[in-house]
């Protein structure tokens, strides 16, 4: 497994030959189940420290430097063994699970992109996160190399996308917003208020909002019941939508 050794993003480190028309139209990371890499989160040395990477998915939250790889490496294999594309939504980070998806927010913007962790480093004490080329033009930062970003892990089974994971039937939506990072602190309060588990509240991406929702249930009456809770504990109003599931032609 090879690590890159690389400094804080290089400002002559792209864009490649042919970059894509529109970096700001590619998506960002889609959270979805995987297995762990085999041999990708054994601990490991990297520039003379030891690092032991999460076996497990777990809530994690840093503040720190993020800096980001280019042309230098577009191609080469990533700590997964898959090939780097400076063109796609992923990361390096020296312990987050291998894969695994995190929410990055730049702190001076409060801009938010979510990202699949793929590759280890970087190993600078003053960093936090290595991230690829695109997300960290999303983020405005290329220019300066790096910058100030608040790191969140993402757990996939609070995430769907499109309704994919949701059953027909009547739901609460407490929240629709345009960053993910925002969606995600409302869903956690709501989980918190109304002590949710991660299969009774999500987050929906269905188009380009984050929506938080709670269901399915199967009446009217208890979803109310539920509208009147979410009003008193957090002074929300949550509105009620019914999702039926279109065949596929």
């Amino acid at each position: 497994m090879g690590y890159h050794w690389r400094g804080a993003g290089h400002l002559d480190d792209g864009p490649g030959a042919n970059p894509p028309p529109n970096l700001d139209a590619v998506p960002d990371a889609v959270p979805r189940k995987e297995p762990l890499h085999r041999f990708a989160n054994r601990t490991y040395v990297a520039l003379g420290n030891t690092y032991t990477p999460h076996t497990e998915r777990r809530a994690y939250r840093e503040e720190g430097l993020a800096s980001w790889y280019g042309r230098r490496f577009h191609g080469k294999n990533t700590s997964s063994g898959e090939p780097y594309d400076m063109y796609a939504m992923t990361a390096a980070h020296p312990t987050l699970p291998i894969p695994s998806y995190a929410r990055v927010t730049a702190l001076d913007s409060g801009k938010s992109v979510v990202v699949r962790i793929n590759d280890r480093g970087p190993f600078h004490s003053s960093r936090i996160i290595d991230l690829s080329y695109t997300a960290a033009h999303k983020l405005g930062y290329l220019g300066h190399g790096s910058a100030r970003v608040r790191v969140e892990s993402i757990d996939p089974d609070t995430y769907d996308i499109q309704g994919e994971a949701f059953n027909d039937g009547v739901y609460l939506q407490v929240g629709a917003f345009a960053q993910a990072d925002n969606a995600q602190k409302l869903l956690e309060r709501l989980q918190r208020a109304l002590e949710l588990d991660g299969t009774r509240a999500k987050v929906v991406l269905i188009g380009a909002l984050h929506r938080v929702q709670i269901g399915p249930y199967a009446a009217e009456d208890a979803a109310q019941a539920d509208r009147a809770r979410v009003r008193e504990r957090l002074t929300l109003n949550a509105i009620m939508v019914r999702r039926e599931r279109r065949e596929q032609s």
